[in-house]
């Protein structure tokens, strides 16, 4: 007879130190069998039901809700999501029609009343008439800032192991896969988590470089050694929310000793304390790469890549500093780009065409405590309405949002050299096919600004003669001692 399998998925990256909240509005929902609408499009969802399709299990879809990473989440969207949930799982549960549960979940979502969003949110499953003995299984973001009651109350939760995360519909298959194994065999596994003081900006979870290289072959080599252990994460977390849970953490998925699995986390955990310091990367001010971004120009070494982490919309910036535009308008390098989220903007070119010259002020909207806009003269060039399919299926926005991404109603633009590119939804620039949708071409630029800090990689590095990782002002600076800490728990490096 084929197993039930409830699947919903609550999705979001939350810096609370933001001031603007997230609403209802601002996610992206699917309700119910809209959920199979994701069948085949490379998201985590589309890796769940690949799985759930082969092995004829009968899925009853719930509830997905999904936002790019922005402030605090207003309490309305748990509630929203706990009432459907509820409403749908409670009966099937308690009449035992449930043989698992599937999550496709990120990790570190934070709403006005609760922390620990995803550690809640099982709880909650767990106290459910008929729900406490039912396998959980699902995905976490590698940036989750993950709780002990969020690991140790399920069966096979399990993390992406790459960022940039090209492996987020993988991982969904793999804990699909491993659910499958526990309906099929009737043994579960219990989940073990630690978690050392440490907490490292995105700058420093990048798994091709140090730490997070390292931990992540240690963990393979666990899960190689070791037959019984299913999963070992390695979480880098996300150290632009504060809660009781920031930071690195690990967790082990055995089916055999617990105590063996615990030991094994104890390695991960002594290797990064150790290390600690490797994971702490500060970028230098922009001002100081001026003159080697001049000479790679002069000498054809482009294109050029100029990284700004404090603008880094896949972590929570809005997208729309300023300071590395006036750098480019001031440099006047050749066929240069800069993206701005700028809804303004684009709104007040609907009323010109293509080929006019028009006033604009641009930027510095959601981030007016860090910069001002930029007063110029451009060219329109051209307007679209910002859809674009992503180039590279495996895409960190692939895990977020699958193949197909909208950036809303966008406009080019070109002041002397420079051509900036007007969003009305600020999209991560992960993908090359952003560009290219508008008709630019970022092999033939001299230099591009990406408001990024590490995810970015997968799509840039190939085309890239150097990058510079810079230093400006924003609200994701990877200085985390540069905020306003409450919740954390003490003794956390670098804080203390």
């Amino acid at each position: 007879m084929p197993k039930r399998v409830l699947l919903a998925g609550l999705f979001h990256e939350t810096h609370t130190f933001l001031e603007s909240t997230m609403s209802l509005n601002d996610f992206h929902q699917r309700l119910g069998e809209e959920i199979f609408e994701t069948r085949g499009d490379g998201s985590p969802l589309a890796g769940m039901l690949k799985v759930a399709d082969e092995s004829d299990w009968t899925v009853t879809p719930i509830i997905d809700l999904r936002a790019t990473p922005g402030g605090i989440v207003e309490d309305e969207v748990f509630d929203h999501f706990w009432h459907n949930f509820e409403s749908v799982s409670t009966s099937l549960l308690s009449e035992d029609k449930v043989d698992g549960i599937f999550l496709v979940l990120h990790g570190a979502m934070v709403t006005q009343s609760l922390p620990d969003v995803e550690g809640e949110l099982i709880s909650r499953i767990r106290q459910l008439p008929g729900a406490e003995s039912v396998p959980i299984c699902g995905i976490l973001d590698l940036h989750g800032n993950i709780s002990q009651r969020t690991i140790e109350q399920t069966q096979g939760l399990i993390a992406y192991r790459n960022n940039p995360h090209t492996d987020a519909c993988e991982t969904s298959e793999r804990a699909a896969r491993l659910l499958d194994q526990i309906l099929t065999t009737n043994q579960q596994p219990k989940s073990v988590w630690a978690q050392p003081p440490i907490m490292w900006p995105p700058t420093g979870t990048g798994t091709a470089d140090d730490p997070m290289r390292t931990l992540e072959a240690m963990a393979r080599a666990v899960e190689a050694s070791n037959d019984e252990i299913a999963a070992a994460n390695v979480m880098g977390g996300f150290s632009f929310a504060d809660t009781p849970d920031t930071g690195v953490s690990f967790a082990a998925v055995t089916f055999g000793d617990v105590e063996q699995a615990r030991q094994e986390l104890q390695q991960l955990v002594d290797w990064s304390i150790e290390h600690r310091a490797e994971g702490n990367k500060v970028d230098a001010p922009l001002e100081s790469f001026r003159n080697q971004i001049r000479e790679d120009v002069a000498a054809d070494r482009t294109p050029v890549i100029v990284v700004e982490p404090a603008d880094n919309i896949g972590g929570g910036a809005p997208g729309d500093t300023t300071e590395l535009l006036q750098f480019l308008l001031d440099e006047q390098f050749h066929n240069s780009v800069c993206v701005i989220n700028d809804p303004a903007s684009v709104a007040s070119l609907a009323a010109h065409h293509p080929g006019q010259h028009v006033e604009l002020s641009i930027g510095a909207v959601e981030s007016s405590a860090f910069c001002e806009p930029v007063k110029l003269t451009a060219e329109f060039i051209s307007t679209s309405d910002g859809r674009f399919e992503l180039e590279d299926p495996n895409s960190h926005l692939a895990s977020m949002y699958g193949i197909h991404i909208d950036m809303g109603t966008c406009a080019v633009v070109r002041s002397g050299q420079v051509v900036i590119l007007l969003t009305s939804k600020k999209t991560p620039p992960f993908d090359l096919g952003q560009l290219r949708s508008q008709g630019i071409v970022p092999e033939e630029c001299s230099v591009i600004a990406v408001k990024a800090a590490v995810a970015h990689r997968r799509g840039y590095d190939p085309i890239t003669s150097t990058t510079y990782t810079v230093g400006t002002a924003g609200p994701c600076s990877s200085d985390v001692t540069s905020f306003p800490w409450v919740r954390i728990r003490e003794n956390v490096y670098p804080l203390s």
